[in-house]
């Protein structure tokens, strides 16, 4: 699954823009034609929110900045350059959130060994099988 939190300061977003931004982020593994069509369930959008007098960037308190950081088991990048093109997209679909609104950001992203991965207690199907075609039709895990 992709994981991703969001670390940020309170305020920095209204629930408008964390549905807004949770759907984009969805949209980038489901729908976008240069992604890889998951499963909606599998994608997790946490907001964190951390008090300005706990987040400290160089040493000092912020409340412009947002960190995030995601982890990857369903899929990892097969080359560098699919690598860079999916941070991108993913930058692009940030934009109006976060840099369009003055706020400083950083991103990483892990990929972590898909060997260590259940869902409800299943071994998710191989990408692009019948089952996980299963998956995303009707976007629950389910025994295959």
């Amino acid at each position: 699954m992709p994981l991703h939190r969001i670390y940020h300061t309170p305020g920095q977003f209204s629930t408008e823009d964390k549905k807004g931004l949770a759907n984009a982020i969805t949209e980038l593994y489901t729908t976008n034609p240069h992604g890889p069509h998951l499963p909606p369930f599998y994608v997790v959008v946490l907001f964190v929110p951390v008090e300005e007098e706990n987040f400290f960037v160089g040493g000092k308190n912020t409340k412009n900045f947002v960190r995030i950081s995601i982890q990857h088991i369903a899929r990892s990048f097969e080359t560098h350059d699919i690598a860079k093109g999916y941070i991108q997209l993913y930058e692009n679909a940030l934009a109006p959130f976060i840099k369009e609104k003055g706020y400083d950001w950083e991103i990483d992203i892990e990929q972590i060994d898909r060997n260590l991965w259940r869902t409800n207690g299943l071994i998710p199907p191989l990408s692009n099988s019948d089952a996980e075609k299963e998956w995303v039709r009707v976007n629950k895990a389910v025994p295959y």
